[in-house]
């Protein structure tokens, strides 16, 4: 059992997790992550390692509750345990010889996106971040970003903090006037990262995008997270989750992730539904 010792909610939809699982912890890098079991009944959830301390062996966990199984995760507390915490998985996000990076993150893909600015910051790297999210009150991690980074941008879609606008103003503005990079890393919704990828295109910037599709066991052996890159078939667990995000079939990954949306909405109503029962 893996114990939980810190929990903090980041906005009203998000929640951190420190969680006490010190071999994890020792060996995790940057773009990894780890496939958690709130319980022995739950189901698999693949989480991006947002973080890790070797001196409490905490792994940090960032997920949004949005359905039965991240609710059920979301309700346990500090000193509980979750039944399973199997990791690190995935192939590290390659940072080594970057000069110039910039990092473009949106929502709780944010916490996926800090650790490898922080990554690439420790190696010298000069990083440009932008965060974008739908208002302030959803703002997760401003601080830590900035931290990190030599240049931070924060957009907001209905202007309430930041700029008004999504990720790719700053990112469009700043290759118009002739900046450079030698890499874009993106990490968010699927459709943001295919007009990141959109807008760096015509400018040959090598772009990669961190992929999240529907994964089971996180070795390559179910085959839920296949995604297509280049035309050819490639799986998110042991391929990536990092892939070039120029050869990514981001409408074919959209409509995959739309899957289960209907049994995902009956998992959390049911979910809900017990929930107002224990109140009771």
């Amino acid at each position: 059992m893996f114990r939980i010792l810190k929990k903090v909610r980041l906005n009203p939809t998000v929640t951190r997790l420190d969680i006490e699982a010190p071999l994890i912890a020792k060996k995790a890098l940057a773009g990894q992550f780890v496939i958690v079991r709130a319980d022995e009944r739950g189901e698999r959830i693949p989480l991006t390692i947002a973080g890790s301390d070797l001196s409490t062996g905490a792994v940090t966990i960032i997920f949004q509750v949005v359905g039965g199984s991240t609710m059920a995760l979301n309700a346990l507390e500090e000193g509980d345990c979750v039944a399973d915490f199997v990791g690190p998985l995935g192939t590290p996000t390659e940072v080594e010889g970057l000069k110039k990076v910039a990092v473009v993150g949106g929502g709780v893909g944010c916490a996926i996106a800090l650790p490898v600015a922080r990554r690439l910051k420790s190696l010298g790297c000069d990083v440009t971040s932008m965060v974008g999210f739908r208002s302030k009150d959803l703002v997760i991690l401003e601080e830590e970003f900035r931290a990190a980074s030599s240049r931070f941008y924060m957009m907001t879609d209905d202007g309430s903090y930041g700029e008004k606008g999504n990720v790719c103003i700053p990112l469009n503005r700043l290759l118009e006037s002739g900046e450079r990079f030698d890499e874009v890393i993106t990490i968010g919704p699927l459709v943001m990262m295919k007009f990141v990828a959109k807008v760096t295109e015509p400018y040959g910037v090598k772009t990669i995008a961190s992929m999240n599709p529907i994964m089971i066991d996180g070795t390559g052996m179910c085959g839920c997270c296949r995604v297509t890159v280049g035309g050819e078939m490639k799986f998110a667990c042991v391929d990536g989750p990092d892939f070039d995000a120029h050869k990514i079939d981001f409408d074919e990954a959209m409509k995959r992730s739309r899957t289960y949306a209907e049994f995902e909405a009956r998992a959390r109503e049911k979910h809900c539904n017990l929930f107002r029962k224990e109140v009771k």
